[in-house]
C-alpha cells in the first residue's frame, strides 16, 4: 500500500492538524509500504535551524516512522521549499526533486507539489524562480531567524492581499502545462497538491487517456490518497485502518 498526502500546513496555531498528522504517522502509515509527502507539510519552514513548535515533535515522529521501516519521500512545496540536508539526516526522509516518477501497481505515475502547473500566475512563478535560486537561499539562511521570520511574514501578507484580487482560474493549474508534463514524463497518472481542490480528473490527451489526482489540505479533515491492490482512492486519514 502506498500513501500520499500534501498541504498539511503544520503550525503551532493549527494544533488539530498537528495531532491528526502525528496520529496518521503512528497509525495508518505504519501499515504502508511507502509514504509520499507532496509539499507544504509545514506551514512555514525558515531553514533547518527552524526549531519553532511543532517542528521538533514532527521531526521526531517522521524519524520514528522511517526507523519502523516505512520509507518517506518528500517533495518540497511553496511553504517548505527550504527543507534541506540537515532535516533529511535528522528524519531519514528522502528529499525528492520534481517531477518525481514512480510506479504504482504497474502504472507510471508523476508526482509534484503542483505549483509549477499554475503557469497563468506569472507573478507567483517569478517569485518562485527567485526563491528557489541557490544564491538567494544562502543569503536568506545566513540571516538571523528573527529577520527571516519578519521577511517571511511580510511576503505572506503581500501574497495573501494580492491573491484575493486574482481570478480563481489564475491560481489553478493550466491544462497545457498538465498535458506537457504528462507527455514529457511518459506517464498516464499524476498526483499533486497545492491548489487545495481535491478531485480526480479523467483527461483525454493527445498521448492517450490520463488521470490527474489532486490532494486536499488538512485545514479541516485532511485528504490522503491510498493506492493498493483495490486501486486508488481519496479518503480522510481518520478513515484509514490503524
Amino acid at each position: 500500500m502506498l500513501l500520499f498526502a500534501s498541504d498539511v500546513h503544520l503550525a503551532a496555531h493549527r494544533p488539530g492538524a498537528v495531532a491528526a498528522f502525528l496520529e496518521f504517522l503512528s497509525g495508518p502509515v505504519r501499515l504502508a509500504d511507502r509514504l509520499y509527502l507532496l509539499g507544504d507539510v509545514f506551514d512555514l519552514w525558515l531553514g533547518d535551524d527552524d526549531t519553532r513548535e511543532p517542528h521538533p515533535e514532527v521531526e521526531a515522529a517522521l524519524a520514528e516512522t522511517v526507523a519502523a521501516g516505512v520509507p518517506i519521500d518528500l517533495v518540497r512545496g511553496n511553504h517548505d521549499f527550504l527543507l534541506g540536508d540537515a532535516f533529511a539526516e535528522r528524519t531519514g526522509c528522502r528529499l525528492a526533486g520534481e517531477p518525481l516518477l514512480i510506479e504504482a501497481a504497474g502504472e507510471r505515475v508523476v508526482l509534484l507539489h503542483g505549483d509549477t502547473l499554475c503557469t497563468r500566475d506569472a507573478e507567483y512563478q517569478a517569485f518562485r524562480r527567485y526563491a528557489r535560486d541557490p544564491a538567494n537561499q544562502r543569503a536568506f539562511l545566513a540571516r538571523p531567524m528573527e529577520e527571516r521570520a519578519r521577511e517571511a511574514a511580510a511576503i505572506r501578507a503581500t501574497s495573501n492581499s494580492r491573491s484575493r484580487l486574482k481570478p480563481e482560474d489564475i491560481m489553478d493549474v493550466t491544462d497545457e502545462e498538465v498535458a506537457r508534463v504528462f507527455a514529457e514524463c511518459g506517464a498516464a497518472w499524476m498526483v499533486h497538491g497545492h491548489t487545495h481542490r481535491p478531485a480526480v480528473h479523467e483527461l483525454a490527451l493527445e498521448t492517450g487517456p490520463a488521470t490527474r489526482i489532486v490532494l486536499g489540505d488538512w485545514y479541516d479533515r485532511g485528504t490522503v490518497l491510498v493506492w493498493d491492490e483495490r486501486g486508488c482512492r481519496l479518503v480522510s486519514p481518520g478513515g484509514l485502518p490503524a
